[in-house]
């Protein structure tokens, strides 16, 4: 539990801007008495502001709150407060908030400085001090003290002008209950809840959606991937098709030249034998006009001898014949 230890009050109210006046409260419980105009509203009002920041009702925005530059016969007044309180932890926490007001010449001009948290650094021991804005304090003292904002200004350090509260209207009532037990920000915070809820049934909507897309170009990813495997298959078996088949027009090519030498030679030998067979003609022609010149000449032999006119006739006939047998082997081979 959080616990006030001391308050230090400088140039609030009707204590002296000269003076530091400290009040030191005991536990449990710590009771606060004097006559009239002793200050006893004064320190409740200090507690409040230190804690929440907010300034006590009709002080003309804090004028009324810093002691009376007139009275105290100078032209600016600097006032402060002090508190010291423990965490529910036990930590040590120091809060300053300082205040200035200033006479001008026809009005006075009140100002909150910058206020200052302390607090204890655990790993050194060493006090730390950072200087916040009001407002950012405004939201730190009541987290570290675990109250809320309302508490303390409407339980806790409630105004002696204001602490009939209870006693208003149903309006007023309302709202201080709703802030008291946070109501407004509960029916905010489940708002945000419904909200939040239905953006995120919104977003899983979408989500499933993207999903079933996501499944479909899946399957079909797949389906392709299938489709280009098999193809790819069928690429491979016939680019092997097609090696075979150069080789095989390799081997015909390889024969078709094979086959163009023997039909060059079978050509060759044709005109060999045409020529074999036109030289044949030939001597049978001349063989017979010399027959005929013979008979004619009334010579019935020949200078050469029958037989050997045979032998000249028949190597004649025997290279013919060899000739064309030569030239049906080669044809045949062609045609095979």
């Amino acid at each position: 539990m959080c616990t006030v230890e001391k308050i230090l009050i400088k140039g609030i109210r009707s204590f002296s801007p000269d003076n530091e006046y400290v009040i030191e409260f005991y536990k449990p419980l710590t009771i606060i008495v004097g006559s009239n105009g002793a200050g006893k509203t004064t320190i409740i009002e200090c507690l409040r502001n230190a804690t929440t920041g907010e300034l006590p009702p009709n002080t003309r925005q804090g004028q009324g709150f810093v002691h009376d530059p007139k009275v105290a016969g100078e032209s600016e007044v600097k006032a402060q407060i002090k508190l010291s309180f423990r965490t529910a932890t036990g930590q040590p926490i120091y809060v300053t908030r300082s205040f200035q007001l200033t006479q001008k010449k026809t009005a006075l001009q009140f100002k909150s400085l910058d206020a200052v948290l302390t607090c204890r650094n655990r790993l050194t021991g060493q006090r730390e001090s950072v200087t916040y804005r009001c407002a950012d304090l405004d939201r730190m003292v009541p987290t570290l003290m675990g109250v809320s904002k309302a508490v303390l200004e409407n339980v806790i350090f409630v105004h002696q002008e204001e602490s009939n509260w209870p006693l208003a209207e149903g309006k007023v009532l309302k709202e201080k209950f709703d802030d008291i037990f946070a109501a407004t920000k509960y029916t905010k915070a489940l708002e945000a809840l419904r909200k939040l809820r239905s953006e995120k049934a919104q977003s899983l909507k979408e989500g499933r959606l993207t999903l079933e897309t996501i499944k479909q170009v899946r399957d079909m990813a797949s389906h392709h991937t299938r489709e280009r495997d098999a193809a790819r298959g069928r690429v491979t078996e016939a680019q092997q098709q097609l090696a075979g088949f150069e080789e095989k027009v390799k081997d015909l090519d390889s024969q078709r030249s094979s086959l163009s030498s023997r039909l060059a030679e079978v050509e060759a030998l044709a005109r060999q034998l045409s020529g074999r067979r036109g030289q044949l003609e030939q001597l049978r022609s001349m063989n017979r006009e010399r027959e005929e010149r013979f008979r004619a000449a009334g010579r019935a032999d020949f200078e050469e001898s029958d037989e050997e006119l045979r032998r000249h006739l028949a190597a004649a006939e025997a290279g013919a014949e060899q000739q064309a047998a030569r030239l049906r082997q080669l044809e045949g081979a062609v045609a095979g």
